[in-house]
């Protein structure tokens, strides 16, 4: 399931607005930079329909593969969050009032508010370990290696900040970057794959980019290995000196 060093996540989007187009994912980014700073990279992501037999099958075939995994998205009041339900269906548990989380959301609605509606956001697997946030009454839970989250980004920042606090993590992702203008990204192609060879725990990417000042590649290099990261960044540089170009330190400027 994952090497020595570190545990290793998934993260499953649940929602037909984000398939469609009509919503744009804000999720991906902050989960995943968090995910390597507290040393549990994301291996794997997959962006889901509003299924009840997909969300179950999703569940359950990333939770026998991941350390962890988080989902995001399909539990707030309506009929389409079906998210906690299947969840519950994929570890064969009821779906019921967790009992903090249905007292605290009755207490803070005035008598005749909190209705069925809301109550759906009370409504959980059993066993559930709630995931609490200031920012709203209404909390995330975590079940077995599951975590299930918010799809609003402001919400979910804040119960992955409150999850991840409790988290083992293992050693932190780092990253070193160089990046050069005018020499096209097959050039090195060659080169970018030898260094990759000497340093196989080394993610070594190459990204071509785009900018008013020029076209170039940026190559990045990510791992755990803090010396290796230098001294396979430092290759790159001699790689892009090898060909005439300036090897600049970091990522482009947008």
């Amino acid at each position: 399931m994952n090497d020595t060093r570190n545990p290793v996540a998934s993260l499953i989007v649940i929602g037909n607005e984000v398939l469609s187009g009509r919503t744009q994912d804000l999720n991906i980014k902050y989960i995943a930079t968090r995910c390597g700073e507290i040393g549990i990279p994301l291996r794997e992501v997959r962006i889901i329909p509003d299924v009840a037999e997909t969300i179950v099958s999703t569940v359950n075939e990333m939770r026998a593969r991941f350390d962890h995994v988080f989902t995001t998205g399909g539990i707030g009041p309506t009929h389409d969050d079906i998210t906690s339900e299947n969840v519950a269906a994929a570890f064969g548990v009821p779906c019921e009032p967790h009992p903090e989380a249905w007292a605290r959301m009755e207490k803070h609605y005035a008598p005749g508010e909190f209705n069925a509606a809301r109550q759906r956001m009370a409504t959980m697997p059993r066993g559930a370990k709630l995931i609490e946030t200031a920012i709203s009454i209404a909390p995330g839970f975590s079940i077995g290696n599951v975590h299930v989250m918010a799809g609003v980004p402001r919400i979910m920042q804040a119960m992955f900040n409150t999850l991840s606090a409790g988290l083992e993590g293992g050693v932190p992702i780092s990253s070193r970057a160089v990046h050069v203008f005018g020499l096209p990204e097959g050039v090195i192609a060659d080169g970018l794959g030898a260094i990759q060879r000497r340093y196989p725990d080394t993610d070594l990417g190459s990204y071509p980019f785009y900018r008013s000042a020029g076209n170039g590649v940026a190559v990045v290099a990510k791992g755990t290995d803090a010396a290796a990261l230098e001294r396979s960044i430092a290759e790159v540089s001699e790689l892009i000196v090898g060909f005439g170009r300036e090897a600049l330190g970091g990522e482009p400027n947008a």
